[in-house]
């Protein structure tokens, strides 16, 4: 377990704090670029920082602090124009770097817009999606590898939900794999984008697995191993990269997925989730069953990113089906099941009071190395690791390996990239 100022240390994101700071060293998925589609500028919230994202109609985009430097009118109701973005309130224009280009109510002559300048970040767009980095600009890293948003556009499928909890406690869910076996047991019979798989029975057969973590330079590799044959066991093998990305190993010929567990602020997190097969298209069923909520994604209250199965609601849980065993949970999609469950915890779990397994040798090597890094950072000015995006070639795996042979080495090709060819997976 943590102490209570451990606990605090790691969750608590706002600039200045120490996991603050940390996670400011990183690139962030901030936004679809079909958001900005329809209305060309919106309100997002990131690491506790409030900004207004916006585009230009010839595809400038920029990312700028919300309130205006004026009278702290919000920027994101301010009019989008080919050079900038205008202020509602008093007419004040600022061009993507932070710059202002125009004080409506000065003279000509006046040097005053020169003196005003908003600390603006750089904002990319890759994958479909807008990246955004909060650190210190001499140490901002090269642009984002993951392997989800550098495969073709019609290989992949990316959603994103408001999470009403800490980071972290998503974070710990996307590396527990022994849940697996019990919260989402009837989802491997039954989810589309599930089903099927041969390495579903040793799931759902073992309810013991055993979990072998081997420490990178860049987060950790979970290794959970489950019987299989006499000579063999199936090992589920899940990449962390520091300080929030997950990739949930593949089943069978169905998609690869994984997540960004991205803070918000202290209590509420976006859970980016994203689908792709590295060899091809999806399918028009499979993209048919994401839009509907399956696999890892959920369905929203329309107009928005927030599900309908939430707190308010009760995640509408179906007591008769769950006492009937029909469903474990009595929530539907796995999703929304991990969802409740960390939710359920409160909007940061009290870490003093929990009693861990090894079971949780993940959860407790991914705190320590989030603490260390921290401490590097605030003690000694060590930049913290896998800001690189050579960081992000790595893959998840599913895999029968003989039992005398360490999965690290064993499955050692199947948990780098290689573009066009599948997941090794079972």
């Amino acid at each position: 377990m943590l102490t209570a100022e451990q606990n605090d240390e790691l969750t608590q994101v706002e600039a200045g704090t120490p996991m603050g700071e940390v996670l400011r060293r990183y690139w962030y998925p901030v936004a679809f670029t079909r958001e900005l589609a329809e209305f060309p500028v919106k309100r997002v919230e990131l690491l506790g920082e409030f900004f207004a994202l916006w585009r230009t109609p010839s595809g400038r985009y920029g990312i700028i602090p919300e309130p205006c430097p004026h009278r702290k009118a919000s920027m994101a109701y301010g009019l989008v124009e080919e050079d900038g973005l205008r202020c509602p309130y008093h007419g004040w224009k600022y061009a993507a770097d932070g710059s202002c280009l125009d004080v409506p109510s000065e003279p000509e002559e006046s040097d005053f817009r020169h003196r005003i300048k908003l600390k603006a970040y750089p904002l990319v767009e890759r994958g479909g999606i807008y990246w955004t980095y909060m650190g210190p600009p001499e140490f901002q890293p090269p642009l984002p590898e993951y392997e989800f948003a550098m495969v073709p556009p019609e290989h992949r499928f990316v959603s994103k939900r408001l999470q009403e909890n800490n980071w972290l406690q998503a974070l710990e869910g996307g590396i527990d794999s022994s849940h697996v076996s019990w919260l989402h047991r009837d989802s491997l019979k039954s989810d589309p984008l599930f089903k099927g798989a041969a390495g579903n029975q040793y799931n759902l057969k073992d309810l013991k697995p055993v979990f072998e973590v081997v420490d990178t330079d860049t987060g950790l590799l979970v290794g959970v191993r489950r019987n299989a044959d006499d000579d063999t066991y199936y090992w589920r093998i899940t990449p962390w990269l520091m300080p929030c990305f997950t990739m949930v190993p593949p089943r069978g010929d169905h998609l690869v997925h994984g997540h960004f567990w991205v803070p918000i602020d202290d209590e509420n997190c976006w859970a980016w989730s994203f689908d792709y097969h590295a060899a091809r298209p999806l399918t028009e069923a499979e993209v048919k069953a994401m839009e509907d909520g399956k696999g890892i994604h959920v369905r929203y209250v329309p107009g928005t990113f927030r599900p309908l199965q939430k707190k308010d609601n009760d995640y509408l849980m179906d007591r008769a089906a769950q006492k009937a065993g029909k469903t474990f949970s009595g929530v539907e999609g796995i999703g929304m099941q991990d969802a409740s469950l960390q939710e359920s915890m409160g909007p940061i779990q009290d870490r003093t009071k929990e009693h861990l397994t090894s079971t949780d040798m993940g959860i407790v090597k991914m705190r320590r190395a989030l603490l260390k890094a921290v401490k590097a950072l605030a003690e000694e000015g060590v930049p913290p690791p896998g800001t690189h995006p050579s960081a992000h070639h790595v893959r998840s795996a599913a895999v029968i390996l003989p039992r005398d042979k360490p999965f690290k080495e064993a499955a050692a090709d199947a948990l780098k990239v290689q573009p066009g060819k599948p997941h090794a997976s079972v």
